[in-house]
């Protein structure tokens, strides 16, 4: 089979590699799945380019945790009638050498969920992350129906499902912060009442002004390193910040101002969800998808043996959206 690999981390176009691999063979509790998409995440990228581990954990990694495809074959202890489903991959690089960038990958049957007949394979390939991260950002600890909600970087992958799921939930106001007018519209068509511009507004006066004066209940934020200060100066009391990413692997928080607004932090990480809660994620989005109740933004779909494109588009932040890889 092809697949694309690494065996050091560096720049995409100097260490990304498409070339032939054995096809391999399920297990006992195993599916493979012969792969149509691969998404291509932030994570993925950073894994690559050795931005936190400069050691690679396997000898040779095919990259991405995300995919979509159908399943061709089982091993035993799983159902023979699962052959033939279609189906979205979670977690597939994730502690294992072997990812999504690839013809055919083998996994765990449970990280394989069935995708509903009526959603395109490509969307498959942009659930495991993004759609996951903003679901649990949306749902944990409460959820947020009632609420005001701030969506950090709305026209981003999660941040678009983010702002989505706020208003299915019953947020009572979603605001999003994006840089630009493009995302502005993004951010606007997926359901958020406010749209402001971090790069030009005041947020913490600007949000106030929304709000009438209240203050944000729930913050969902890509990169609380650089919006520590604006996160706590724009909760209510008693608010709470939901944290899935940092530009920054230390950050300083303001002990006074975060103290007397009581302000919450929660932190996460989806690959490591609780297995019950990524249970009823699934379930639930799977409804949704079905429902069509999501709108998906794939920006770029590019051949597997562009995949070091892929990785510098994702890198540079040049597209708005999804990048996921045609493996067929």
């Amino acid at each position: 089979m092809r697949a694309a690999f690494y065996e050091c981390t560096g720049l995409a176009k100097d260490v990304l590699v498409v070339g032939d691999f054995p096809t391999p063979l399920p297990g006992p509790g195993e599916i493979r799945v012969k792969v149509t998409w691969s998404g291509v995440n932030p994570s993925d990228v950073k894994s690559r380019a050795g931005s936190r581990v400069k050691t690679l954990p396997f000898p040779r990694i095919v990259p991405h945790s995300d995919g979509s495809g159908m399943i061709d074959q089982v091993g035993a202890e799983v159902d023979p009638a699962r052959v033939g489903e279609r189906v979205w991959i979670w977690n597939a690089a994730w502690m294992r050498p072997f990812g999504t960038a690839a013809q055919y990958v083998v996994l765990p049957s449970n990280q394989a969920a069935l995708l509903p007949d009526n959603v395109e394979l490509a969307v498959g390939a942009c659930l495991g992350i993004p759609a996951l991260t903003a679901y649990h950002a949306v749902t944990v600890d409460g959820g947020v129906d009632g609420k005001i909600v701030l969506v950090a970087g709305g026209a981003g992958a999660v941040g678009h499902y983010a702002i989505q799921l706020a208003k299915i939930k019953g947020a009572r106001q979603v605001i999003a912060t994006v840089s630009g007018p493009e995302k502005a519209a993004l951010a606007r068509e997926a359901g958020a009442d406010v749209v402001l511009n971090y790069k030009t507004d005041d947020l913490p006066s600007a949000i106030q002004d929304a709000t009438s004066g209240q203050g944000v209940d729930r913050i969902v934020e890509v990169d609380f390193a650089a919006n520590v200060n604006t996160d706590i100066a724009a909760l209510r009391p008693n608010g709470e910040i939901v944290v899935y990413g940092s530009g920054a692997a230390e950050i300083s928080v303001p002990f006074s101002p975060a103290i007397r607004k009581g302000a919450r932090m929660t932190f996460f990480i989806v690959y490591n969800l609780d297995p019950h809660v990524r249970e009823r994620a699934i379930a639930d989005l799977t409804i949704l998808l079905k429902e069509n109740r999501l709108n998906h933004n794939i920006a770029a779909r590019l051949p597997l043996e562009k995949i070091a494109e892929a990785h510098e588009m994702v890198e540079g932040g040049r597209v708005i959206g999804n990048v996921v890889l045609q493996i067929e």
